[in-house]
């Protein structure tokens, strides 16, 4: 275990490990992908979010408590109806984690285009075409 404390880089500024990985949890399940997507339109009871699926409403609650326990969505307490509502401070750090890979890989293919460039232009002879006189 405590070398999994010395391999992970410090560099890094990252959100808790924690979140992160209950988001990606979270996302992992294309149902509850689905659900964050119809929340990014506006808030929506239980049954409403579960009107799209063939599934019941306790399997739907489930997939919440899941999105709940991720920090991805909240419930509102309005009289009988519980409201839920897309959290996007979860996103935006799983979001914020993933830029520093793709910073990383696009300055990678920058090097590989600029080299390949370069290998072209000292392998390829001149392709002029030339007199038969």
């Amino acid at each position: 275990m405590d070398n999994l404390l010395v391999m992970e880089p410090l560099s890094y500024a990252s959100p808790p490990q924690d979140q992160l990985d209950a988001t990606f949890a979270a996302l992992a399940d294309p149902t509850r992908r689905a659900i964050l997507a119809r929340l990014a339109s506006g808030s929506a009871s239980v049954m409403e979010l579960a009107e799209p699926f063939a599934m019941s409403q306790p399997a739907i609650s489930k997939h919440l408590k899941v999105l709940e326990r991720a920090g991805l969505i909240s419930r509102g307490k309005d009289a009988q109806r519980r409201p839920c509502q897309l959290e996007a401070a979860p996103l935006a750090a799983a979001n914020e984690w993933l830029e520093g890979y793709r910073r990383f890989w696009e300055a990678r293919f920058e090097r590989l285009d600029a080299l390949l460039d370069e290998m072209k232009s000292n392998v390829l002879p001149d392709v002029s075409p030339k007199s038969t006189e």
